[in-house]
């Protein structure tokens, strides 16, 4: 059965003053630390592996082959050049 305007508002309205009045039990409350955690990680991560394509760069910039970088990597040289020789490639901005 449809709702008139006013009966939507009040619904509205009604769970607007539920929510202002709720107070979080003790279950409800989660420590963010394991989540900053993650984010914090993660951006490690992208800046390691920043660092390793800066360092692949520089490397073949002073002649080193894909297979001794591959070597430094733990892969293959055909793999080390997979994987970063695009990025050398393209400059970024």
């Amino acid at each position: 059965m449809p709702r008139t305007a006013q009966e939507i508002i009040d619904r509205a309205n009604e769970l607007i003053a539920r929510f202002e009045e709720h107070e979080p039990s003790e279950g409800e409350i989660k420590d963010a630390a394991s989540l900053r955690a993650i984010r914090v990680a993660f951006q490690d991560r992208a800046d390691a592996e920043r660092r390793v394509e800066e360092a692949v760069a520089l490397a073949r910039d002073h002649g080193h082959s894909w297979a001794s970088i591959g070597a430094m990597l733990g892969t293959s040289g055909e793999a080390a050049r997979q994987r970063h020789g695009r990025a050398i490639l393209t400059p970024t901005t």
